[in-house]
């Protein structure tokens, strides 16, 4: 009887064990079975196309034989290819000088909304937000008018002043298309910077302002640590960005006089011409992967970076 009770009674024992991994085992499918219309348009729209722009990357059409097989060869040229990389130059000169301009904008428009001594905050908050909803290329047309030295606002000034400013000459063109991108990101990346200051206690304020602290010391010592994790979102998006800028110049290139914005400007519009215009969409294909390679990179070691800050 001893013998049997025990058995009895240690036998339920690894019953709640066995239940607890079979209901974990169908919670995790149950996830799944939420996941999976987001994992099937993920596949087909973001996925599948990368494995495919990688597979014809190792492929090059020739006028006789057809499309063949050449391994490397196409990432091996453009190795060697100078339009290329005098292409990636000119964006990370693009990226270097004008992130830090428009994220400096945004984190003080941010700064001053969150101040609460601004008037007409709600106007000002949408006002600067109105730029990231026009299309890019409304914007690049109404700023590319504007720029003209004849008919624009830059050519009333011209001619009002005596002056013979160009914005659209090919020694400050990247400067120019510079002004219309913080013109319209700056908004987008104020309202993450205000997000993120929107998410502070008050109660910091009270008892920094208690113990004597000035405006700036608020922003010093609460409101600048706070805007890191933001600061580390909009770089990166930023430099994603920046990479691959394709609508501006595209659309101002029969705006500038000559030549000054060729088919190789930035790498964009050169993949997009080599694939369109000259029929070489496998050395596109190993292009945008390239490149794609090149920001994730970049990307990355601003994140890691990021990271290492906000850990000190």
């Amino acid at each position: 009887m001893t013998t049997q009770a025990a058995a009895s009674v240690a036998a339920p024992l690894h019953t709640p064990a066995d239940q607890v991994r079979v209901n974990r085992h169908h919670a995790d499918w149950r996830g799944w079975k939420f996941m999976w219309p987001f994992a099937l348009v993920f596949v087909f729209v973001f996925i599948i196309p990368i494995m495919y722009a990688i597979y014809i990357s190792f492929f090059q059409k020739r006028m006789i034989g057809g499309t063949q097989f050449v391994g490397f060869a196409n990432y091996i040229r453009l190795f060697h290819d100078q339009q290329f990389w005098s292409a990636v130059g000119r964006v990370a000169l693009f990226t270097v000088v004008q992130v830090p301009i428009m994220l400096f904008l945004a984190a003080a428009m941010a700064l001053a909304l969150d101040s609460m001594k601004l008037h007409g905050t709600k106007f000002f908050r949408i006002s600067t937000f109105l730029p990231y909803a026009v299309p890019a290329v409304v914007s690049t047309l109404i700023w590319g008018f504007m720029y003209g030295a004849k008919y624009g606002l830059v050519g009333s000034f011209n001619g009002f002043f005596g002056t013979h400013l160009d914005m659209l000459s090919p020694s400050v063109l990247l400067a120019s298309i510079g002004n219309i991108v913080t013109w319209e990101f700056t908004g987008y990346n104020m309202l993450i910077f205000y997000s993120s200051l929107s998410t502070i206690p008050h109660s910091l304020y009270e008892a920094a302002s208690i113990d004597g602290a000035s405006e700036w010391q608020i922003i010093k010592s609460i409101k600048l640590p706070e805007l890191k994790g933001s600061l580390a979102i909009t770089v990166i998006f930023s430099i994603i960005g920046s990479f691959q800028l394709f609508n501006e110049p595209s659309i101002m290139q029969n705006m500038v006089p000559g030549n000054a914005i060729s088919t190789y400007y930035t790498p964009n519009m050169y993949a997009y011409n080599l694939s369109f215009a000259g029929n070489q969409s496998n050395y596109a294909a190993a292009l945008a992967i390239t490149l794609a390679v090149i920001t994730m990179a970049i990307a990355y070691v601003v994140q890691i970076n990021s990271m290492k800050e906000q850990m000190k």
